[in-house]
């Protein structure tokens, strides 16, 4: 519940609102695996490929992917993100990181900073396969 809370603020910093939640799992995906298909995309979402289509055409128009035809296969395009995502992307990331470190800086007391640095260890180990 409180990790929840936590991504949501930090979700409010990354002025992210205007996408929809398909749009910004398309988007992550494309960025950590690299280009797909609208069909590789459906299937990675769990929507049909014309859902994925409208949902990568919207994309497009605002220019954060762009499409290129397969070189295997002729009839597909191969979609990945753009530098305008990159930029983008980064933008949204150094907000939230920004946001984080003066809520700390501004709400916690030097002692409860080190408490909480101390904390994030023991949640990597925790977190460790």
């Amino acid at each position: 519940m409180l990790m929840a809370k936590l991504n949501r603020r930090l979700r409010e910093q990354s002025h992210a609102g205007d996408l929809t939640g398909s749009q910004k799992t398309v988007l992550l995906h494309l960025e950590r695996e690299g280009p797909a298909t609208v069909t590789t995309l459906a299937r990675t979402v769990g929507v049909r490929p014309q859902s994925m289509g409208a949902t990568v055409a919207a994309l497009q128009g605002a220019g954060l992917v762009s499409g290129a035809p397969d070189p295997a296969d002729g009839r597909q395009t191969i979609w990945s993100v753009t530098p305008v995502f990159r930029k983008w992307i980064k933008d949204a990331r150094a907000a939230r990181e920004d946001w984080l470190f003066q809520v700390i800086q501004t709400r916690l007391a030097p002692r409860e900073q080190e408490t909480l640095a101390a904390s994030i260890e023991l949640l990597k180990r925790l977190a460790e396969d």
